[in-house]
């Protein structure tokens, strides 16, 4: 009896566990066909960065990878090339391409984004606003897209001129020390549409302000970057602003506020951390909405022009506050003075609403290549009006100076 107890027991046991084996096994092949399943659902996406995390405006666009990877973490499958120069896109966007990726999204400043996407028809190229694609001949899978990036610097030449104001009124600096620096990439209409709009800003507080830009002839150059802004310091600029892409300028004006007043407004990241002393604020574009709404259209088998909110200009997409598509970041309250955040929010405020004109006043601007070409603003003018690419390329009169 008790070997028989045994042996059954013996049994028992061993048909348990081939019974588990193979409730394991079918657990397996139906995990394996859900999980190839996911992967064959998943779409793939490629980046193409100019350069890496280090550099705050690669940084900024990175941001939005890593909304689209948190927001959709199952249905899309991320591949990436960074430090990619602008004449050196069309082997990544091969190598895209070849993995399968049905959308392709870059911030470099290239035309070989253009012939790729008449090169491969079924794939979608979304490039930041290099030329818009409501201009010329351009293949439906390509895309640009680009931030109201003035409405942003406009709101932070508020709280610069507010930080002026200040400093006049506790005679810090007397009303002709008002001198706003401005360190610039290039002499591109992008540039001179923010350092214009960040100058309104500064002199519908200060209208006292006047502005020196310095341009280094490169987007991304620390040791030129810094050399300009500390030169604009040193000629008594008292404000120092950027579009370029690292932190350069904040840290000459971190270096140098030891010796002299001088705040600092910095690009497409906060710098508080880096410069504490000196960096008052920051603007960016917040690339998020368009992205992960470009996939989202793609995965729905929608029209991404169709899906995404903002100003829509044939393949062409831009916003402003109004969309969240640029934002200031936190403002440091240890250097602002009192109200300012009460201003700022008015400002976005108006803006949003349509009520607030940035390129008007008693301003004559002329294009520093051609003096023929004019304009008069005290009627106006309204950027992005036709596209996500600036257009306002003139220099304000008796305001604005170019030492380069």
């Amino acid at each position: 009896m008790k070997g028989w107890v045994t042996t059954g027991m013996k049994r028992v046991y061993i048909t348990t566990i081939v019974t588990a084996l193979l409730v394991v096994a079918a657990f397996s092949m139906v995990y394996s066909v859900w999980d190839g399943s996911a992967r064959v659902d998943a779409l793939k996406v490629g980046f193409i960065y100019e350069n890496d995390e280090s550099t705050p405006y690669t940084y900024n666009f990175m941001l939005a990878q890593e909304a689209l990877e948190a927001q959709l973490p199952d249905r899309v499958r991320i591949y990436t090339h960074t430090n990619v120069p602008d004449d050196e896109c069309e082997e990544p966007l091969h190598a895209l391409v070849k993995d399968g990726c049905s959308i392709i999204f870059t911030n470099n400043y290239s035309a070989q984004i253009v012939e790729a996407a008449r090169q491969y028809p079924n794939v979608q190229f979304c490039q930041t606003s290099y030329n818009a694609a409501n201009h010329g001949d351009y293949p439906e899978n390509y895309h640009t897209f680009n931030g109201a990036i003035y409405q942003a610097r406009y709101v932070s030449g508020i709280a610069a001129g507010l930080k002026l104001r200040d400093m006049i009124d506790n005679r810090i600096i007397g009303a002709d020390g008002a001198l706003v620096g401005y360190v610039g990439a290039y002499p591109s209409v992008e540039v001179v549409s923010g350092y214009t709009a960040f100058l309104l800003g500064v002199r519908s507080v200060a209208p006292e302000a006047t502005m020196r830009v310095r341009y280094t002839h490169a987007w991304s150059s620390y040791s030129r970057e810094k050399a300009c802004a500390k030169a604009l310091i040193e000629e008594g600029c008292v404000v120092i602003g950027q579009h370029t892409d690292t932190i350069g300028p904040a840290m000459a004006c971190e270096e140098a506020v030891a010796s002299r007043p001088v705040i600092h407004v910095g690009y497409n990241q906060s710098m508080v951390d880096i410069a504490p002393s000196t960096s008052l604020v920051s603007t960016r574009v917040n690339w998020v909405p368009y992205v992960v709404g470009a996939v989202e259209a793609l995965l729905e088998g929608r029209e991404i022009e169709k899906s995404i909110s903002g100003a829509v200009f044939g393949n062409d997409m831009c916003a402003g506050f109004d969309q969240g598509w640029v934002e200031l970041t936190e403002l440091n309250r240890q250097l602002a003075p009192y109200g300012t955040d009460e201003k700022l929010n008015k400002a976005v405020d108006a803006l949003c609403k349509g009520t607030l004109e940035v390129f008007k006043g008693n301003y004559i601007g002329v294009d520093p290549d051609n003096s023929n070409d004019t304009v008069d603003l005290s009627q106006g003018y309204r950027e992005n009006a036709n596209s996500s690419w600036p257009t306002f390329h003139y220099l304000l009169q008796d305001v604005i100076t170019v030492e380069d």
